[in-house]
């Protein structure tokens, strides 16, 4: 009888290319954008349920998350990030659902911060959090190489703020939780405020008004169509050139250049030296064509665009007999090959036009944003 060999890789993939593909630092995908920044989701799970990202509606009791033998471990998570900073990555950050529900997950960042880039320089790591577990890991998470973190803030007004995290979670364990990480050092920390129109528009000028001499970076994010259930709508969309024509209206601010090529947020000063706020507008001003980012899902398969339908399947790999050389092959044929540009086509059509399937996009609580 003769045997049937299968190879795993296209079983489960169906695209996973090994031609040998060398990394030199310098991959480029099909509009010569680079892959520098790696975004590496640890878990599913959290423990807010916001409307814009798990609605307790379908994230409720009986939602199947996923299995822990489904994520990758740390030592998978840390082989896979040593393969993409040889392909060029300089910036690692960790997102959930909500990455400090990840048991241990200071073990990780030590293995990540002892890495350096290319050029020898030490990685950029960081975290986004909603901030609920931050004043209790902060000093710990400093310890391990953690440089800095991200807070998710939608609202300083107590009575808006439960309502949107659906869970009556207080905003003043949010604030303490940044008051620590200011003291810990891990700075600059950035605020997040995605800006819902009819829900917490109300809150723009409280939320400039708090973080202005903080030293914090307020950014506010126009509410996006990621996945298929947090119910988008164009209508609900308030533009960036509204938050901040607001905000100057009552703090002076002017337009300050990138920090780096591939910056998602446009910058801002307040004129009276109060800081600096960032708009982020990835609905009314796509922001494409400098896209440097690969998504790594918490069960390791890799997106190349935060509303792409599906990803490719490395846990496949790791799990198989495949050296690094592989997949890092792998890994340089799929970046090589991308052309997402999903923002800038949807602002080219009619508004709430949906391209593709949105029924099958993948959700950001899964990969993160």
């Amino acid at each position: 009888m003769t045997t049937r060999i299968i190879p795993i890789v296209n079983q489960l993939t169906n695209d996973l290319n090994l031609a040998h593909f060398s990394a030199t630092g310098l991959l480029a995908d099909t509009l010569a954008r680079p892959l520098r920044d790696l975004r590496i989701s640890v878990t599913d799970r959290c423990n807010f349920r916001c409307s814009y990202c798990m609605p307790s509606e379908v994230f409720n009791k009986d939602y199947a998350f996923l299995p822990q033998t489904s994520l990758l471990s740390f030592e998978e998570i840390a082989r896979l990030a040593r393969i993409f900073v040889a392909h060029g990555v300089e910036k690692i950050r960790l997102t959930g659902g909500e990455p400090l529900l990840r048991k241990n997950l200071e073990v990780l960042i030590e293995m990540l911060a002892k890495m350096t880039t290319v050029a020898g320089r030490p990685m950029d790591i960081t975290l986004t959090t909603n901030a609920s577990l931050l004043g209790k890991k902060a000093q710990s998470l400093k310890d391990a190489g953690l440089q800095r973190v991200t807070v998710s803030l939608d609202a300083m007004d107590d009575t808006i703020f439960r309502r949107m995290n659906d869970v009556d979670f207080p905003v003043a364990d949010v604030l303490r939780g940044i008051e620590v990480a200011n003291k810990v050092g891990l700075l600059p920390i950035k605020i997040n405020m995605v800006v819902k129109r009819g829900t917490n528009d109300s809150e723009i000028l409280p939320m400039a008004r708090h973080f202005r001499h903080s030293g914090n970076v307020l950014r506010f994010i126009e509410y996006m169509d990621v996945g298929a259930t947090n119910g988008w709508r164009m209508d609900e969309v308030l533009p960036s050139a509204q938050v901040i024509a607001a905000v100057n209206a009552h703090f002076p601010v002017a337009p300050i250049d990138a920090n780096y090529l591939g910056e998602t947020a446009e910058r801002w000063r307040y004129a009276d030296g109060g800081g600096e706020i960032g708009v982020i507008s990835s609905v009314t001003q796509a922001f494409c064509s400098d896209c440097n980012r690969a998504r790594l899902s918490t069960e390791g398969k890799l997106y190349l665009c935060l509303f792409a339908s599906g990803g490719h399947d490395l846990r496949a790999l790791l799990r198989g007999n495949y050296n690094d050389e592989q997949i890092a092959s792998a890994v340089g044929n799929i970046w090589h090959k991308r052309d997402d540009r999903y923002s800038e086509l949807r602002a080219a059509l009619p508004a709430d036009t949906q391209i593709g399937d949105s029924k099958k996009r993948v959700e950001m609580s899964y990969i993160g944003g």
